[in-house]
């Protein structure tokens, strides 16, 4: 095989051996990692399995010729990771299915897996297996699995008349950083806190972990469609609707004039994705024992469960409206 050819083989031994430091210190859950046909998992005592995955399509969730190959690899785990926080879990590891062309399997192939092994150490979350594949375009797919103590996930389905809505951090950051990197020429700096917001999502671990572990919360989920499609689920699926007020809403801030001009911080709050912030409920009871802020991310309420369903939003005049579910759908729009 010539000197730069690549096949399934050498991929995957490329793949094993960039993740062979990484996985010494994951904890026991993988009891048999890559080199077999398949992974082990051994389950913590007394903890229920959390399985999720998550596709990253280029054309769709990321753009070959804008999204660093580095950015790619952390942001297709983090956005599956961010799951597992919604639930209040803890992410064990994971397993990769990535498909690319001949060309990318040099250079950007080692970039990528130089973004996806960060992350993988950051969250403690490591590399279990998977699969690969030659394709034109690049498609990942990563599927997670973690753990949480039995009975104590966090669902969607919990919600009460009366709940006050919380979200953490500031919504609509990652929406403005996909359209700045969209229209700049080249790839603008990762030092630009919107970019990296999109580029590089934080997933609310040990938030989840500290909201379920406290027992402060009747439901929660991730923030990654946006706010009114992610509430409407919510909403939907524990039979209740919501009012939220307009002026709570923790908004992305503008500060240069021509991104004044061109954009509303509360439609990009409402409406954006890719924010990966924790959408959750409190009993009325429990919001004293509920902090500001977490670990440096803001906690704000941002209105109320109703019996009624159907979503409002008041404004700052007090005119209440229907909210429609604006967020992101697949099946509606691309980048």
């Amino acid at each position: 095989m010539p000197r730069n050819r690549q096949n399934e083989d050498s991929i995957l031994r490329k793949i094993s051996d960039s993740f062979r430091s990484a996985s010494r210190n994951t904890g026991q859950s993988v009891a048999l990692g890559i080199g077999d046909d398949a992974a082990l998992f051994r389950p913590k005592p007394g903890h229920e399995t959390i399985l999720t995955c998550d596709w990253f399509l280029e054309g769709t969730h990321f753009l070959r010729e804008k999204h660093p190959p580095d950015a790619v690899g952390w942001k297709c785990l983090a956005r599956a990771l961010s799951d597992v926080a919604a639930m209040g879990g803890t992410p064990c590891c994971f397993l990769l299915s990535l498909a690319l062309p001949e060309t990318h399997t040099g250079l950007w192939l080692d970039r990528f897996l130089g973004g996806l092994r960060r992350a993988s150490r950051k969250f403690r979350c490591a590399l279990a297996g998977g699969d690969t594949t030659r394709r034109n375009e690049i498609l990942i797919s990563v599927t997670v699995a973690g753990e949480v103590p039995a009975g104590r996930a966090v669902l969607r389905s919990r919600a009460n008349t009366g709940d006050i809505v919380y979200v953490s951090g500031r919504l609509g950051e990652a929406e403005l950083g996909l359209r700045i990197l969209q229209r700049s020429k080249g790839v603008p700096s990762k030092k630009n806190p919107l970019v990296k917001k999109h580029l590089y999502p934080e997933p609310r671990l040990a938030l989840g972990q500290w909201l379920a572990e406290k027992r402060l919360v009747t439901t929660m989920m991730d923030l990654s469609d946006g706010l009114s499609s992610d509430l409407s689920r919510l909403c939907a699926a524990s039979a209740v609707g919501a009012q939220l007020e307009s002026s709570k809403i923790p908004k992305v801030r503008l500060l240069e004039a021509a991104l004044k001009k061109r954009h509303d911080p509360l439609h990009l709050a409402l409406h954006g994705g890719d924010d990966y912030e924790l959408l959750f409920t409190v009993p009325p009871r429990k919001t004293e024992l509920l902090p500001n802020s977490f670990r440096g991310v803001r906690l704000r309420a941002i209105g109320r469960i109703t019996q009624k369903r159907e979503l409002l939003l008041r404004d700052e005049n007090s005119k209440v409206s229907q909210l429609t579910p604006h967020g992101w759908d697949a099946f509606r729009k691309k980048l």
